[in-house]
């Protein structure tokens, strides 16, 4: 696909259950999004691409309302979606930010029922952390440890755990790979893959393990300089070339 091609297809929202029409984000005077138009299907994995400041990121702050969006839409179910943040778990989109951020001081177990605290069913929150236990052996194993004592790999699992404890419809991962053996990245993606089967989860990926991330992806978005530069299969952003020319800075204005 041509860029200009890669956007008019972007634009369609057809199939979508959340998409961002036309968005751009501005960080004071730097822009972080120029009129970016992304979207995610039912059941599908789409990862989001790009070199460091290339606004994948941004993608994810701006339907969580974390980024300050000055122009176009985020849609969730295609009605816009102006709910606050803390508001996302209610709406059904559920956001696990990198850095693997759970809460060392508490137990495995204490961690997931961070993600359902607004549930007052005890009988739900236990069958819901059974499937999680079920779905992720190592946390049912190590359940009564303290999270500090998990490798960073299992953490991350956690963190992923964590996001589902909501049961939600759509998952946003931001580099759930970052800074993890390249054995790790592969265990992390294979459980990705596994959620989406599983549960027909639909899963937006921020990723800079550009091979591991294409092995399970249904599409993928190419980003460069907060605009989209190439939208389609995993094999077109192959054969077009498009991650070797946006890394090194060789994408036409």
């Amino acid at each position: 696909m041509t860029t200009n091609e890669t956007i008019a297809t972007g634009s369609q929202n057809e199939g979508f259950i959340l998409d961002l029409r036309g968005v751009s984000v501005h960080y004071g005077v730097v822009i972080g999004l120029d009129q970016v138009s992304v979207g995610l299907g039912q059941s599908e994995i789409v990862a989001i691409m790009g070199p460091n400041g290339a606004g994948k990121s941004t993608v994810l702050k701006a339907i969580m309302g974390l980024a300050p969006v000055v122009a176009g839409k985020v849609f969730w179910n295609n009605q816009e979606l102006d709910a606050k943040t803390h508001e996302m778990v209610a709406q059904g989109i559920s956001f696990v930010p990198q850095g693997r951020r759970v809460f060392e001081h508490l137990s495995i177990e204490e961690n997931l029922e961070m993600g359902c605290l607004y549930l007052g069913d005890n009988a739900e929150k236990k069958r819901r952390l059974d499937g999680i236990m079920e779905l992720f052996p190592i946390l049912h194993e190590k359940r009564k440890h303290m999270a500090s004592q998990m490798s960073g790999g299992q953490q991350q699992m956690l963190a992923i755990g964590r996001g589902l404890m909501s049961r939600p419809k759509a998952l946003l991962l931001d580099e759930p790979t970052l800074g993890l053996a390249p054995k790790v990245v592969k265990e992390v993606f294979a459980k990705v893959l596994e959620i989406n089967q599983k549960l027909g989860m639909s899963i937006f990926v921020v990723e800079h393990n550009i091979k591991s991330a294409l092995d399970v992806v249904t599409r993928a978005y190419v980003l460069d300089k907060g605009k989209l530069a190439h939208d389609g299969t995993p094999k077109s952003v192959i054969d077009s070339d498009i991650l070797t020319k946006v890394f090194l800075g060789q994408v036409e204005e």
